[in-house]
């Protein structure tokens, strides 16, 4: 039987908007009297769900609220959700950055973490020197730092730095050093905030070995990060926070299919009222994508098409237009991009409102769930950019006799497709 090495029971987590610490003087004055007394936190009562995009009435909100679950030793634990879900805030409190608000949790180990890129680094100190400060602070002993350092600056890959000031370094030379330190403390426990978002694809498979080599040796990785291909290949078991609290937790696969259906594209064809960036001259008001085969489900293999719908105010006989289809897979890998350069095509709009149709004779994708990224630019400046603008599902089908992802391209540059107007 597994060792439980962390459990969080009821945890929760309380900020005041908009100021440091617990909020006021005479804040801190009354919940001191109510403690006195043996009464209840007054502000505990108040608070709002940990919703970022909506404005608060009270001042207080919950980052993370009534939080429950537990980590065996060996576990490598995935933890997923959208910008501002709690994630992070959870890391610090297991860290003991920052205390719970209510609630309790238990930790049998030693923790390793990496929170922030560059935190406990001096600037002015070289790369060798912050080794053995940063290893102090992690725990690790002057011995312990001396005997690993030549393993440490080597995994690091920036040797021929070590001995500049920490000031000089790029923030992925920053991630890098931070993470060969913390590695190679003997900890029982580590704790890895997007780790893998600064620094490139050789250092973040050699972070991602690391850690499953970590968990192969009975040592437990909590692994945070938005790149989901990353939490799939490293996390046996996943856990997604939505606005400060626990939606699911389960198998990585269920779990990152599950937040790819909820929260990874828009369900709804109208693009009027959805997040975008861009100058706004024109614009996406719709998209429909469907089997060329009416009534039949979206399958591999089969026809499609994708019928982006615009409007502007205004246009020119000399402007061109070019029109992006981005298709992204649920672990959040690119897989297919088709647009109107990559064919030599020019575009140009004789209707204020209309649509641009792309046409694929065999679809390339095998069953999961799919989101679309749309971009729109006008003589080359951008007009319209739309993330997650749409989410669509495939069913097996048949590809050249089997469901596989067999696109005909070249480097990433998808062509087997037409357009129209």
């Amino acid at each position: 039987m597994s060792k439980e090495v962390i459990k969080i029971e009821n945890l929760s987590k309380q900020y005041r908007l908009g100021v440091i610490g617990t909020g006021t003087l005479s804040h801190d004055l009354n919940r001191w009297w109510h403690k006195t007394r043996g009464k209840p936190d007054p502000y505990l009562r108040l608070g709002e769900e940990n919703k970022r995009d909506t404005p608060g009435t009270t001042g207080y909100v919950w980052a993370l609220r009534n939080i429950n679950f537990s980590v065996n030793q060996g576990d490598t634990l995935g933890i997923i959700g959208k910008n501002g879900a709690g994630k992070s805030t959870l890391l610090k409190i297991l860290s003991r950055v920052t205390g719970p608000t209510t609630g309790s949790f238990k930790v049998k180990g030693r923790i390793a973490s990496l929170l922030e890129v560059g935190t406990g680094f001096h600037q002015e100190l070289t790369g060798r020197e912050n080794i053995f400060v940063n290893g102090a602070i992690l725990g690790m002993t002057k011995t312990e730092i001396k005997k690993k350092l030549d393993e440490i600056i080597e995994f690091s890959g920036i040797e021929r730095y070590i001995d500049t000031p920490a000031k000089r370094y790029s923030s992925g030379m920053y991630v890098r050093l931070a993470f060969a330190v913390a590695a190679h403390l003997e900890a029982e426990i580590l704790i890895a905030d997007e780790v893998l978002a600064v620094g490139d694809a050789e250092f973040q498979k050699k972070c991602l070995g690391k850690m499953k080599d970590m968990g192969q040796a009975g040592r437990t990785v909590i692994f945070v990060s938005h790149n989901m291909a990353a939490v799939k290949q490293l996390c046996s078991q996943c856990v997604w926070i939505n606005r400060g609290e626990i939606d699911s937790i389960g198998a990585t696969d269920d779990i990152i299919l599950n937040y790819t259906k909820m929260s990874g594209g828009n369900k709804e064809n109208s693009l009027v009222d959805i997040k975008r960036k861009g100058i706004g001259e024109i614009k996406f008001s719709k998209i429909d994508v469907y089997p060329v085969n009416e009534g039949a489900v979206i399958k591999s293999g089969d026809g499609i098409k994708f019928e982006v719908y615009y409007d502007t105010l205004r246009m020119k006989e000399e402007d061109n237009y070019d029109f992006v289809i981005g298709i992204w897979n649920s672990a959040g890998t690119p897989l297919l991009m088709m647009t109107n350069m990559y064919l030599n095509q020019t575009i140009k709009l004789t209707k204020l409102s209309g649509k641009i149709i792309f046409s694929i004779d065999k679809l390339p994708l095998n069953k999961g769930t799919y989101t679309i990224n749309l971009r729109l630019l006008k003589n080359g400046l951008e007009m319209d950019f739309i993330e997650e603008a749409y989410c669509f599902e495939v069913e097996n089908g048949n590809y050249f006799n089997h469901n596989v992802f067999y696109p005909e391209h070249y480097q990433g540059i998808y062509t087997n497709f037409t357009i129209s107007q």
